[in-house]
């Protein structure tokens, strides 16, 4: 008879499948004295922080946050577009869009600062790296939405739309083994023929940002020009062949800090 698995292995395969595991490096999982054999080097967990620069550990986000935006929303009502999460708790969410850069250094930023992220993905533009991005998915990332071909949602006929969105549903589980809850669209363009067309897709919340990081620094939307709790950050792609990835989360993640904030679990909340 096969026992059955307790409360905490529940857990940890419930996490990996919506997202933003953070107890599922495959390295903690062989205990200490074989992590050790494999990573003789690898700097204690507490100080690895300084590794990446930043100027003091990364606080864990809440275990229990408030129920996800998309379980509040009632049936029938139309999809959720957010840019922010209405929540008191000390986050800010990092999201990443197309899938252009397949940076290993920011593999192991991740692995190591148990970094929750969430990259909405672009098949046209991604799908050469899905392994690497594979790779991530392993270590909690979330993946998102990002349309088949990047083009501007909003004018599209319906048709159109649906097959952007569905056929990345489709490859996207195909790929990485998930059908993602969130959408993005390309350059933020959506209209309400968007929001059915997503809805029929599977999808339960569009998402946009209220802070992204530029050349100049992060830039907003509207509001504060200051990170707050609840901010949906975009790390956007780098077109100008300046920092790293993980260089540009690293100043994303020390901005948080100086505000008193943490990185977050993005499908926690919505």
């Amino acid at each position: 008879m096969r026992r059955a698995r307790g409360p905490a292995a529940v857990l940890a395969a419930a996490l990996l499948l919506t997202g933003c595991a953070q107890s599922v490096d495959p390295i903690e999982r062989l205990g200490k004295k074989a992590a050790e054999g494999v990573r003789p080097h690898a700097a204690d967990p507490d100080h690895r922080y300084r590794a990446w620069g930043l100027p003091r550990p990364l606080a864990r986000s809440p275990v229990h946050p408030a129920r996800p935006l998309a379980e509040r929303s009632r049936a029938g009502a139309p999809l959720p577009v957010v840019d922010r999460v209405p929540t008191r708790d000390p986050v800010v969410f990092l999201t990443y869009d197309d899938g252009a850069e397949r940076d290993p250094r920011f593999v192991d930023m991740v692995r190591e600062l148990r970094l929750p992220v969430t990259l909405f993905l672009t098949d046209s533009v991604a799908a050469p790296g899905y392994p690497h991005f594979a790779r991530l998915r392993a270590l909690g990332a979330g993946i998102g939405n990002h349309t088949v071909d990047h083009r501007a949602p909003a004018g599209l006929p319906y048709a159109g739309q649906r097959a952007e969105i569905c056929g990345q549903q489709d490859r996207l589980r195909a790929a990485l083994g998930v059908r993602p809850r969130l959408f993005r669209p390309p350059y933020g363009s959506y209209d309400r023929t968007t929001l059915r067309a997503a809805a029929d897709c599977g999808v339960s919340t569009l998402v946009l940002w209220r802070a992204a990081l530029t050349p100049a620094g992060l830039t907003y939307t509207h509001g504060a020009h200051h990170l707050r709790p609840g901010d949906i950050v975009l790390v956007g792609p780098d077109e100008s062949r300046g920092p790293a990835l993980w260089e540009r989360t690293v100043r994303v993640l020390t901005e948080a800090q100086g505000r008193g904030l943490t990185a977050g679990c993005l499908e926690d909340y919505v």
